[in-house]
């Protein structure tokens, strides 16, 4: 009888058909280019060596099958360190940039080493190639195929998040630092870290000398399978591969998954007078979109734009996802500018887009998530029409709404009920769900939180561009006082404001996403786009996690609630009806006075029933009824507990007006409301009570 192998630590592993393969007797060395002319292998000793030690050049005869450049070299093994160089028609015209002189990094490079060499010759002389030999030890780790609507994600940036002298860690600022802080991620309970790029960019400029603004973020890639060397502790070539496959398995172990922010948008070679540094000078017509056959089209902002909709680079695009998947256990991809991915060869946005739907069924990444930012930088807004329900998205009319709610602008207590609910106005109609919709208030590219609550104008003098970049619609106050001050007044109303924000976006429907360093009130001094501040204008302040623990207590506390209650993450959308033959519907609004919310008034105060979801939704009975009480007015207001919820025991879960501890109660046992049900709100503040738990019975 034939009996079934168990698969025990064996690990499924990807092999894309480019770049260097390992082989038992050498390397393959395979690179596309159709108009090359002639293509050389370049081989280096050492990372710091400006020549070659050894030039191969491939045999057009033999070596060339099609539009691919294959070479086998015995004697090879894993480190070597290597360039390729293409000859070939220089002809911006026509789109063709070849440069014979120009060292290119392979598209396909799984690790690069060294910085930008000087240069005296003209030649840039890139980082270099590393090829890399997969034998991590998994030690049987897998995806942890949490469902979205379970997560709470966490956006970070590898190195800010423990670069600081404050983070008191042996290895600050790369993987392993963030693994030696895992214990902090676990006692804040997110369930993911959505990391800020982490594939090759520069970190010096092409001709070796520091830049006047280095590229802190990351959105600016070089090398797609390459994780970035500048996270790496140990500086060796490829020794990035193997800490970041760490990084990866000790948060699984820690049961949080890892989504990384891809930027298959544009490249850093630029325009027409960026560096050759690879695509253009391997087939630039292919690897871009070009206008007339000559200048970069510049839908990212940042002066080219990819090709994603070409077959070549839309292979590479699903070689490179499948890559870090099945190579380094990543769970999903946060996609920016993603609209992009919806444009043609010509530029012009398409429906059904090949790509968007390509991703969205290929099988081999049918366990990740993947999250569109569903707009570019040319206009291009697809916020709730991106892709299928496979596709969930960046909200930005989550964040805009519920800013503006809270800022006390006129007209928002519609917007602010529909985004609380799912924001069913963006998804329903597409029979998506509403954990489609990643609520975020904040994000890396704009004010923190505590900035929004501080500044009404961005302070981004220190970028060395005289303020004009950066967002000028911020939806920010200061509430009297633009930045720091010590007024009592001031600090406790954007202490309350905080809380509110963080209240409505761990209570809303949908899936959370915090940005690091929020849950501490972590300061950019007023800069919104601090894309170049490798500084401790950026990185974390762990000082703060003591200075500011009643506040990382109440995000805690909220976050512990979220997972615990299936209330408030439904995976369908509300309805305003009764479910499981309850008198009360899953939904209903209501003005201060408890009567029937009139959506025509223009008061910024309502109160929000959200009943406990039905049993196939919640078959453990875990949820319980809220009772969501806004007022982002300046004037104190009495609101009055629904009718409805009469005959229930009711008890305060969170009052953003409160001193903690009585601003959050973990264990759900806060004061009961009084008994003529009237409460009072002070101004721009929100509180929630949770009911007992509902019974079967009540659910029949």
């Amino acid at each position: 009888m034939l009996m079934r192998q168990p698969t025990g630590n064996l690990q499924f592993t990807y092999q894309p058909p480019f770049g260097a393969t390992l082989q038992e007797n050498g390397i393959q060395f395979s690179v596309f280019s159709r108009s090359a002319t002639a293509m050389r292998l370049l081989l280096y000793n050492k990372v710091t060596d400006q020549e070659p030690a050894d030039i191969i050049e491939f045999d057009r005869e033999t070596d060339r099958w099609g539009d691919v450049w294959s070479l086998n070299v015995k004697g090879l093994e894993a480190g070597q360190l290597y360039h390729y160089q293409a000859s070939g028609p220089w002809d911006p015209a026509k789109g063709q940039r070849f440069d014979s002189a120009a060292r290119l990094i392979d598209p396909y490079a799984q690790a690069l080493a060294g910085t930008f060499g000087k240069s005296t010759d003209g030649v840039v002389r890139p980082p270099k190639c590393v090829v890399v030999k997969d034998d991590f030890d998994w030690e049987g780790d897998r995806h942890l195929r949490r469902e979205l609507s379970e997560s709470v994600i966490y956006e970070m940036h590898v190195r800010g998040f423990t670069k600081s002298r404050t983070a008191k860690i042996k290895c600050p600022g790369t993987y392993l630092g963030v693994i030696e802080k895992i214990p902090y991620l676990q006692s804040l309970g997110v369930t993911a870290v959505e990391l800020m790029p982490v594939n090759e960019f520069p970190i010096l400029d092409i001709y070796g000398n520091p830049p006047q603004r280095p590229n802190y973020w990351g959105y600016d890639p070089m090398a797609f399978f390459s994780p970035h060397r500048g996270y790496a502790h140990d500086k060796r070539p490829g020794a990035q591969v193997n800490e970041f496959k760490q990084m990866v398995k000790a948060l699984h172990a820690a049961g949080i998954e890892v989504i990384l922010d891809v930027v298959f948008n544009h490249t850093c070679e630029g325009n027409e007078q960026g560096p050759t540094l690879s695509f253009k000078g391997l087939e630039n017509q292919v690897y871009y979109i070009l206008s007339e056959g000559t200048h970069y089209t510049n839908y990212s902002g940042c002066g080219n734009t990819l090709n994603g909709n070409h077959p070549v680079v839309r292979e590479m695009i699903f070689h490179c996802l499948r890559h870090w998947v099945h190579n380094y256990h990543v769970d999903g991809f946060r996609f920016d500018l993603a609209s992009i991915l919806s444009r043609d060869r010509s530029g012009n946005l398409v429906p059904n887009p090949p790509m968007v739907e390509l991703i969205a069924e290929d099988p081999l990444l049918a366990d990740t998530k993947i999250i569109a930012e569903a707009w570019d930088a040319a206009g291009a807004y697809q916020v709730g029409s991106f892709g299928n329900h496979r596709w969930a998205e960046w909200n930005g009319r989550y964040r805009d709404d519920v800013r503006g709610f809270w800022r006390g602008d006129g007209g928002t207590l519609g917007a602010l009920a529909t985004r609380l609910a799912g924001s069913s106005d963006l998804y329903e109609h597409a029979g998506r769900p509403p954990f489609c919709s990643i609520n975020f208030i904040t994000s890396h590219d704009g004010f923190t939180l505590n900035d929004l609550v501080s500044y009404k104008e961005k302070h981004n003098a220190a970028n060395g561009e005289d303020n004009r970049d950066g967002d000028n619609h911020n939806i920010s106050d200061n509430y009297g006082v633009e930045g720091p001050t010590r007024r009592k007044g001031v600090n406790t109303i954007r202490a309350r404001q905080v809380r509110n924000m963080f209240a409505t976006l761990l209570l809303s429907q949908g899936v959370p996403m915090i940005v690091s360093g929020d849950e501490v009130r972590r300061t950019a001094r007023g800069n919104n786009n601090a894309y170049c501040q490798d500084n401790d204008l950026s990185w974390f302040d762990w000082r703060l996690v003591e200075k500011n623990k009643d506040l990382l207590r109440f995000v805690q506390t909220l976050i512990h609630f979220r997972r615990q209650q299936p209330t408030v993450r439904r995976i369908h959308f509300l309805t305003g009806q009764p479910v499981d033959g309850r008198l009360i519907r899953d939904v209903s609004w209501y003005a201060d006075d408890g009567s029937p919310l009139d959506w025509g008034q223009h008061h910024l105060s309502m109160v929000a029933y959200i009943a406990a979801p039905s049993r196939s939704e919640d078959p453990a009975g875990l949820g319980r009824d809220l009772v969501m009480m806004f007022n982002s007015t300046g004037d104190e207001r009495t609101q009055q507990l629904p009718a409805i919820g009469r005959g229930m025991k009711w008890n305060l879960f969170l009052d953003t007006a409160a001193d903690s501890p009585g601003d959050i109660y973990p264990d759900l046992n806060g004061p009961m409301p009084p008994s003529n049900r009237a409460v009072e709100m002070p101004c721009h503040s929100l509180k929630v009570f949770v009911s007992g738990k509902v019974s079967a019975k009540r659910r029949k």
